[in-house]
């Protein structure tokens, strides 16, 4: 482009090819070319004046001229002029306006030339890497084809056509190679604005990659009748999806297989062949478990809501089937319903229910003292704790086989013996320890936990209070990754998170540190 030499028209012709080119707006060249032009003239000027360039938009023709601003006191001579002296020019002109002095026609030279030129380019460029960013910033979470332009530290730079991506090593799907010239599909993850451009980054290991996928396979997702809920990947490996179908007539999981497997074939050939299990999803999460974990059969499930932990009891023969290589199939299973698992044989979970069983027999055995028989008699009858003996309706007892009113009786006064005799060494221990009124008489703390809680070196109210309702209840930790247990104080006496939640709030409420009201809305956010 040689600015010094070219007519009006040239000028117009070059400004409209550029535009065309960067696809950008045919103005943006045109103040590009009067910036450059300005900046040329000031260099034959000086600096130090307020030149400006105007290019007719139709002709193209070129004008410079000289501005110097109207003000009552001139401090700048080369930028303003005084109120009279600007009158004589155009008497028409008022303070604060400008005075605009037409420059006679100039031939740049080379420099000037080059100088202008370069400007030009770099107002391209900008406009260019602003329209590029307006253009991808709203393609986040689409998925976009392209081809390798080069591949750099194993990193893959995608030619979009309009634009430059960047394809990270990591978000690569295991063994995939990828060579110059391949065409590519992607996720869009993320657009960043940065000085040298919009930096745009994808991913074929993204979750949500797979899910607009199985978009463009299976239009029953495009049009909303079938939603993908939940989703895990193990890129490149396995892959399980939870779908849900808003309408009776159709099968989620039979709509996204296919025809004979034809459409999960296309994202699974797009995958690199990463298998990929498709499972009904259901609101209830024990069932939606047992689906997750096929094709491992589940023999019986228990859940904890509170820990969001599921432990899951399956034949002997399922184990291996139902863990996977690697841990991999419980894992997917695991990320897909949000809880942690654990696996347990037939085998494991009967020897584990017996020794419970031995535990609980002779617990009754030694502080009920009665013999073998009747400890186990009242452990088959549901009984595990000296509190369930000693406060259940006596007929419960009664009712049992070989069991009367009277055998009834006295296993409640030995048990209530029991649990005075306990209560009162706890609640001498706490006080030999000095532990405070406010927390011995709170209501909620049995004296046990009151002992347990002395021992960690709470002893007053305010002490309890600063309390976290896991350090009471116990509770999972995110430790790089992975879910740690922390084990509560008061954990052994079944007490939940809901429950620490409500006496540690109560006993903040006691302090005075949180109204009532305050508390209650706390208790119904925790909850939440």
């Amino acid at each position: 482009m040689n600015i010094s030499s070219g007519s009006g028209s040239e000028l117009i012709q070059i400004a409209d090819a550029v535009a065309k080119e960067k696809l950008i707006d045919p103005k943006l060249v045109i103040d590009a070319m009067e910036e450059s032009l300005a900046k040329a003239a000031k260099s034959k000027y000086g600096q130090e004046y307020d030149i400006r360039a105007d290019i007719d938009s139709r002709s193209g023709t070129v004008s410079m001229s000289r501005w110097r601003k109207v003000v009552e006191q001139v401090e700048n001579h080369f930028t303003e002029i005084n109120e009279a002296d600007a009158k004589k020019i155009n008497p028409q002109v008022t303070l604060d306006g400008f005075i605009e002095e037409q420059l006679p026609p100039m031939d740049f030279g080379r420099i000037a030339a080059q100088a202008a030129k370069q400007i030009i380019v770099q107002k391209v460029r900008e406009a260019d890497r602003a329209r590029q960013y307006e253009e991808y910033k709203d393609k986040v979470g689409q998925i976009i084809n392209g081809q390798v332009k080069r591949v750099e530290y194993g990193n893959v730079i995608v030619d979009l056509g309009r634009a430059e991506a960047v394809l990270k090593r990591d978000q690569l799907i295991r063994r995939e190679v990828l060579r110059v010239g391949d065409r590519v599909r992607a996720y869009i993850k993320e657009v960043k604005e940065d000085t040298r451009g919009p930096q745009i980054f994808l991913s074929r290991t993204n979750s949500e990659f797979l899910v607009e996928l199985f978009k463009m396979e299976v239009p029953e997702i495009y049009d909303g009748i079938i939603d993908i809920k939940t989703v895990c990947r193990d890129p490149g490996s396995r892959a399980k999806i939870g779908v849900l179908s808003h309408d009776n007539s159709i099968d989620p999981v039979g709509a996204c297989v296919g025809m004979r497997g034809s459409r999960v074939q296309a994202v699974v050939n797009e995958l690199q062949g990463e298998k990929i299990d498709i499972i009904p999803w259901n609101d209830d999460a024990p069932t939606f478990l047992v689906n997750a974990l096929q094709p491992a059969e589940v023999s019986k499930v228990v859940l904890d809501e509170d820990a969001k932990r599921i432990e899951v009891v399956v034949p002997n023969d399922q184990l291996s089937l139902a863990i996977g290589r690697r841990g991999q199939n419980v894992r997917l299973a695991s990320q897909l319903t949000e809880y942690d698992i654990d696996i347990l044989t037939e085998e494991d979970e009967s020897q584990r229910r017996q020794e419970e069983f031995n535990e609980r027999s002779n617990l009754f055995m030694e502080h009920l003292n009665v013999d073998e028989m009747v400890a186990q008699l009242l452990v088959s009858e549901g009984f595990s704790t000296m509190e369930e003996v000693a406060y259940v309706e006596a007929s419960e007892i009664s009712s049992i086989d070989g069991f009367d009113e009277e055998t009834a009786t006295e296993l409640q006064e030995r048990a209530k013996d029991y649990l005075e005799n306990l209560n009162k060494k706890s609640l001498d221990f706490a006080k030999s320890n000095g532990i405070e009124d406010d927390l011995l008489n709170f209501e909620g703390l049995n004296p046990q936990m009151l002992e347990v809680l002395v021992k960690d070196g709470i002893k007053s109210l305010k002490e309890f209070a600063t309390c976290a309702d896991w350090e009471l209840a116990g509770g999972y930790t995110t430790i790089d990754g992975k879910r740690v247990r922390d084990e509560g104080l008061l954990e052994h006496f079944e007490l939940s998170l809901s429950e620490a939640q409500q006496l540690i709030m109560k006993a903040r409420e006691m302090l005075g540190w949180v109204t009532k009201e305050e508390s209650e809305e706390i208790i119904k956010s925790l909850v939440k």
